[in-house]
């Protein structure tokens, strides 16, 4: 896919993330939908059910794809993809899509459907086509309200994070969501922030038990990631040193050593290399973070690095990894990042 040793992106990349997106946003099958039954009229293809995000193998995932192609579309509007990117959007972002994917919430079978994990990536989506100078934020205005909405009517019944590798992660969840927070719901955000300190703040000593085979998140550093973006500099700095206290020596050792993937033609298995490229988005997020002369600073790019060259390559192959993958390397390169 790339030589491991790209830390940016590139227009070279960029291109390829986006050619990798747009084979897969508008590809209905195979599809693995997020779907509850009420009765015979319900069994709806996916297309019909979603008419947005109806390809990339599952809602989310396509939602993400998309939140690719507008940031790539933003950070290098001169790649040669770039006009299919723009007519794909307006294609996907229009006010009768809108309408059918708000209206599919609105089932009462629907009250959980993509929680926590699409929701916060809906939002993520909308901070970044606030960005741009089309119309498609405004249309997509009314499905970003529906998520804000249920963020905030399960937050405060929400008593214990949920601290998995996986969709279920509320760390991940929040702090993808923040960027869209931050810019234009303050009621959200204070939410947000005030959740993750009942939750967290009294961490300590972080073991990092990880990671486990379906991993594509480090329940350990997304948490850091999350308190990152929601905690004053100070305040996270001094949280970070007593949760992870031997982070300078590279301890756990588990969260500084690239997971290993056997099969990429499995879809758990690779979930791996996305582990690989969001432990690498977080450290790079942490060790911003840290003062100049921390030693634990240099430790952090490194393991970023590291982390990052052992999957960056691996992003295209296999439809298992190729229709979600290329979103975590977004992520891990620092690119389409709205946190300070």
């Amino acid at each position: 896919m790339s030589s491991p040793s790209a830390e940016r992106l590139t227009p070279e990349l960029a291109s390829a993330f986006a050619r990798i997106a747009l084979g897969h946003v508008a590809r209905e099958y195979p599809n693995k939908l997020d779907h509850v039954l009420d009765g015979p009229e319900d069994a709806q293809g996916p297309r019909a059910l979603h008419p947005i995000f109806f390809g990339s193998y599952d809602w989310h995932s396509c939602v993400h794809g998309y939140w690719l192609l507008a940031s790539v579309l933003r950070l290098h509007p001169d790649i040669p993809e770039a006009p299919a990117v723009r007519a794909q959007l307006d294609a996907a972002f229009t006010e009768a899509n809108v309408a059918a994917e708000v209206a599919y919430l609105a089932r009462p079978s629907a009250r959980g459907f993509e929680r926590p994990y699409g929701w916060g990536w809906l939002l993520k989506l909308q901070a970044e086509l606030l960005a741009h100078d089309a119309p498609w934020a405004g249309r997509m205005q009314p499905l970003a309200d529906a998520f804000v909405r249920r963020f905030k009517d399960f937050l405060p019944k929400a008593a214990y994070p949920i601290r998995t590798g996986v969709h279920s992660s509320t760390s991940f969840a929040i702090a993808i969501a923040s960027d869209y927070a931050r810019l234009r719901d303050p009621e959200l955000l204070a939410t947000f922030e005030a959740r993750v300190r009942g939750w967290h703040l009294a961490d300590r000593d972080a073991q990092a038990w990880e990671p486990s085979l379906d991993d594509f998140l480090s329940p350990t550093l997304v948490t850091a990631e999350c308190l990152r973006r929601l905690l004053p500099a100070h305040e996270f700095r001094a949280w970070l040193m007593a949760y992870l206290p031997r982070l300078a020596e590279g301890r756990p050792q588990s969260l500084f050593t690239p997971a290993t993937v056997t099969d990429r033609t499995d879809g758990k298995i690779a979930h791996l290399d996305g582990l690989n490229l969001s432990r690498a988005w977080c450290w790079r997020g942490i060790a911003g973070a840290l003062a100049a002369d921390d030693p634990a600073r240099a430790v952090a790019k490194d393991a970023a690095r590291l982390h990052l060259a052992a999957s960056l390559p691996h992003v295209a192959g296999d439809y298992m990894g190729e229709h979600w993958l290329a979103s975590f390397a977004l992520l891990a390169l620092g690119a389409g990042d709205a946190s300070p």
